[in-house]
This record gives structure tokens, sequence and C-alpha cells, in this order.
């Protein structure tokens, strides 16, 4: 499915959607190798490739590939992108990312000090509406066929437009509600019309949408999917709780056919990083995937998407082949509230071990150094010991009460110990470390714990002085154009990229439970800490991090969320809808433009409405605050 969608995106120009605006919809193309209206919808089968180009209106940005005839104007095709443009609105407007590129309004995103006439908030609007009228022109031209086929089409197209409203409805509050072609100016509407629009829409086609699918294309668990969506974020967006509804919802969507991927296909002892690989289609991602963006290296070429993901997350010392692609933007960072998030919890760990000893690590690589006091071992059996312990680059041994007359090194570096031995030496890391005196040796295994954590510290620094130097922030490595076996990805000029992007995925929907479960939305908690359970189990390669029904509170979920969605275009709307956003509850390194970070005025928990679009429709006013 992904390869024929790509090839009739790239085989039709499909005219129809560029005089949709018009009322002269009869008018014919001047090129005659164009396909008009008329033929682009002769039938189910044409009306099925111009459904095609409604999927690639969120996925590509114009008619000639990566360049060239771009869908959008006065702005670099490359930006456009829709899932590029919501990274840089969801994304990079929080604590998941910051980027060194100086192209204007971009820096004022990570700052929260963006204008009304910001380019890449002007982008976005232009890009959804665009979807908008894409959609409203198919339905309007498949309604008039009778094959029983594109009645399924039609709802399709139904949803992408109330996934554009969803999106307008969460970005920029009261936009325009327009659902025919017409020449006439549209009047403006309110979140609360948007959303009874998005809800009625989803409700009626949730029966019409094919139970299941195409890879590539949405099904009727989409429709429950952006439902749940939809009613956990309804007390923002209309001041009614919906969370009831969110947990019925999402109950359907996880009773469904979609399951976690808990395929490790390339063998590293987690299932989680296949969902960002080039071969996340058929790796057993695609299983988790409940709407995702499709992406080829050769057949559907952008500079956004994942192309933009995985090269411009690519700096300073890091190897881009690793990544399957030619070369890096040295852009994307993170700071360190999302890295923080990943932090592994010693005391818990060494806490489940046993009792603690007199037995302990003693060191330049230990927490107190060679003076101590030693970290304690805890015992595990008779002359058993083991500790988890953070250490960093430099030596170390064990001691018996901290006494210099009872102590062991390893003079062979063979992992047997000797009485009064050479140092051990080490490079920082978290470390499960076990002594047997038995037979006097001992192991030190890194303790990876939750593999989700996929950062790049080598020559990075954790803390940012200055955004725009790329070594200011640890580089993130979670989307790669290779393959599970490490393959790179089609295109052998390492430019473009064939990871698929997930929009919603099985593992949101779970988090969406137990959210709303806690709100008070009913469900069951036991069932949320099942499903948040299943998401850690596949993250630790275990159940080491699974966590109990105490553990479970709003913030928890939250921060589950970071862990499990970061760059993948939620954080932002995580945040308005904890409080977290705009005001000092939650500071992150350079919110408001400051090191620290501070608090903004709440009005910048929305977007401006275009200047271009004010200038153009008299019947809309700006947002508050623009």
């Amino acid at each position: 499915m992904k390869d024929i969608f790509n090839k009739i995106i790239f085989s039709l120009a499909i005219s129809m959607f560029i005089v949709s605006c018009h009322d002269d919809l009869d008018q014919s193309p001047i090129d005659p190798d164009s396909f008009t209206q008329e033929d682009v919808f002769a039938d189910a089968s044409t009306a099925k490739g111009a459904l095609a180009k409604l999927y690639a209106s969120l996925a590509l940005t114009g008619q000639e590939g990566p360049a060239g005839q771009p869908d959008i104007a006065d702005i670099d095709e490359g930006f456009s992108q829709y899932s590029r443009m919501l990274f840089n609105l969801n994304e990079i407007t929080t604590d998941h990312a910051v980027v060194g590129w100086g192209d204007p309004g971009l820096p004022d995103l990570h700052g929260l000090y963006w204008s009304s006439s910001n380019d890449f908030t002007e982008a976005m609007y232009s890009r959804l509406a665009q979807v908008v009228s894409f959609s409203n022109s198919f339905i309007a031209n498949a309604s008039e066929l009778s094959e029983t086929e594109v009645e399924a089409y039609i709802a399709e197209a139904r949803f992408l437009r109330a996934f554009a409203y969803y999106n307008l409805m969460d970005m920029y509050a009261n936009v325009p509600l327009t659902t025919v072609i017409s020449t006439e100016l549209p009047m403006q509407s309110n979140r609360t019309e948007i959303f009874a629009f998005v809800e009625a829409e989803l409700l009626e086609i949730q029966d019409i949408l094919l139970a299941g699918n195409e890879y590539g294309r949405v099904d009727q668990v989409a429709a429950w999917a952006l439902l749940s969506k939809l009613y956990l974020n309804a007390q923002v967006w209309t001041g009614t709780d919906r969370f009831a509804d969110c947990v019925i919802f999402s109950d359907k969507v996880m009773s469904s056919s979609y399951s976690i991927n808990m395929n490790d296909a390339n063998g590293n002892g987690s299932a989680y990083d296949e969902l960002f690989l080039a071969d996340n289609n058929t790796n057993g991602a695609q299983d988790e995937f409940i709407y995702a963006l499709n992406f080829d290296g050769l057949q559907s070429q952008t500079y956004g998407g994942t192309t933009f993901l995985v090269h411009a997350a690519i700096g300073g010392n890091m190897d881009a082949s690793e990544f399957g692609v030619n070369g890096g933007w040295g852009g994307l960072r993170t700071t360190k509230s999302l890295v923080n998030k990943f932090t592994v919890d010693t005391d818990a760990l060494n806490a489940s071990l046993g009792t603690q000893s007199d037995w302990g690590l003693v060191g330049s690589a230990t927490p107190n150094g060679w003076d101590g006091p030693d970290a304690e071992m805890h015992e595990t059996g008779t002359n058993q010991y083991a500790i988890y312990v953070t250490l960093v680059d430099g030596e170390f041994k064990f001691r018996f009460a901290e006494d210099w007359g009872n102590n062991y090194g390893d003079n062979d570096a063979d992992n047997t110990i000797e009485p009064d031995g050479s140092n051990i030496a080490v490079t920082a890391g978290t470390y499960y470390i076990t002594l047997d005196l038995d037979t006097l040796t001992y192991t030190i295994d890194l303790y990876l714990g939750d593999k989700r954590g996929m950062f790049h510290s080598d020559g990075q620094n954790l803390e940012i002085e200055s955004i725009p130097p790329f070594e200011d922030g640890y580089a993130v490595k979670k989307f790669k154009n290779v393959d599970s076996n490490g393959n790179q990805g089609n295109d052998a000029g390492g430019d473009f990229v064939d990871t698929d992007l997930p929009l919603i995925r099985l593992a949101e929907i779970y988090l969406n439970y137990a959210e709303a479960a806690l709100r008070g939305g009913g469900g069951d908690l036991g069932t949320a800490v099942n499903k948040i359970n299943e998401l850690r189990t596949r993250a630790y390669g275990d159940t080491s991090g699974n966590i109990s029904s105490s553990d479970l509170t709003l913030d928890f979920v939250l921060d589950e969320r970071s862990r499990e969605l970061y760059w993948e275009g939620q954080r932002r709307t995580d945040l308005v809808r904890y409080n977290y956003f705009t005001t000092e509850s939650y500071l992150w390194p350079f919110k408001g433009d400051e090191v620290n970070g501070l608090s903004v005025p709440d009005y910048r928990n929305i977007f401006p409405l275009p200047i271009n679009v004010l200038s153009t429709n008299p019947n809309l006013t700006q947002n508050i605050g623009y």
C-alpha cells in the first residue's frame, strides 16, 4: 500500500485541487497532459488516486518532489511539510527540543516570543487550511459517483478534514469552519463549534470507515483513536471535561486488532526503536500504527517528514552513516529536562536487592571518591553482593567496612579479584555490579534501564548555555534511516529517508486511558497500570521498570508520555492540558528565552492567526494577545 499510494501521488498532478477554490470548477488546465476533474473522478478507481493526494497533502510539499511547484508559497518548501511544522510548533516550543538555526522566526519558537507574522505559524495554518480545501473538493466530487466503495473513500476524506480541524482547533482556536467549496469569505467559528463538528464527523463516519484498511490509510479504529485524543483535551478546548468519553473510546481502541510492537527485530534488547526504523512498515511496528505518514526515499521525497528528523538531529562527532544518511544538518537537540526523565533511580533498584552490607565500592569513579564513604553493596545471598551505581570515568576497588586492610582489586583485568589488587578502570555510566566472595569474581554490566532514551552525549553538553552551538544539549538518536538488519534505506545517495512517522499509535491511547481514568473518567486503574507496564516492559526489555498502582499519578503519566512520545509532535498539547506550558509550575532551559526558564503570558497557549489571512478576510478577529 505504501508503494501503491506513493506511485499514484507522483503519477497524478490532480489539478482539480489547484482550482478547487474557484466557482468555475469545470475549467480545464492549460497543460493537455494534466488530468482534469472529469478524469480524476471518472470512477472509483480514479477517485482512489485523488484520495492519495489527500493523504499526500500531509506528507509531501508540492508537485515535483522535494522542491519545485510547492503547494504553499512564501516559505521554503522544505519547511512547509506538515510534520516538520508540527515538530516546530509542538516540540521546539517545549522542553523536548531546541534548534540552532537562525532562520527568521525559528529561534522565537523555543523562546516562546513569536509574533503574529511568524513564518512557521503561518505555514502550518496554510498547510492545514489546504487539507480542508482539498478534502472539501474531494467530498463534493466523489459524492457524484455511485460505486459502493466510494462511500468509504469519502469517509476517509472526512477523517482527514476532521484531523486538520483537530489541529487547527488545538493550535489556533477560533478558525473558520468550511465544509463546502465557496468563493464567499467564511465567518469565524469558535473552539466549541469546531469541537462539535469534529466530534460529529468522527461519530458519523466510524461505521462507514473500513474495519481494517490498507497500510497507510485510516480505518474505523482511527476514528475511535482521534475521538480519544479529542475527548482528552475537551476541558481545555470547550470548558467541559469529557474524560469518561475518552475512557470509552480509548477502551474501544485497546480492544481492537492493533497491538503494541514487541518484536525486537534487531536484537538490541528493546522493541521500541523498531518503531522508528526504515522498515517500520513491515518489522512489526505497523501493527501499532493507527495513522502514520508514509515516506519512501525514492517515491516520496521531501525535506520534511523523517528526512528532517534524521538529518537535522545529526551534528558534532556523530556518524551520519549510522543513521543511513549522507550527513547531518546540525540543528536539533534536546534539553536536560527530557534527558533527566530517563535518569535511573538507583536507590529504588538497590532497595529491591536485599539487606545493605559492609562491602562497598571506593575510588575515583564512585560518588564519594577515594576518601569515601563507600558506595555500599547489598547482600543477595551468602557471600554474594550486588549494587546498582552511577559511576564517572575513573577507577574503583571493593572494600570491606571502609577498611583498607580488607580490599580487593583486579590485577589482570580478567574479572577475578585479588587482595589489595589493582584498581578497576571504568567509563561513565550506570552499572549493575556483583561480587562473589566464594569464587573471588565480579561482574560489571552497563545498566541501560529505559531504552527509549536514545541520546548522543559524546562531545555534547547536558547543560545548554547558548542555543546555537550544536554541542550544547544532547543529540537525539530516535529516528534512523536503516532497517532492522542495519541496511540503509532505498535512497542510495542518503538524502531522503524511508522511515514512516506515526501520528497516532496505540501506545498513546494507553496513556490517554490512564490519564482520563485518573482525572475521574471512570475506567479501571488496574488496567491502566497493566497497559503502562506493557510499554515499560518493552522499554526496559524486562519487568525491572514496571510500576505499581501507587506510582500512577497524573505527573507520572505526563512524564511517561514524554518518555514514550518525545519528538512525535505531542508535547505542547500535553503541557497545555496540564497547565504547564506557559506557567511557572514547570520550567525548562530557555523557556521564555531565559537560560533557566521563566513563565510567559497564557495567551501563548495558542498561536496567532496569520496576518495575511486577517488582511484578506475581515470576518476574522485576531487571537487575544497578538
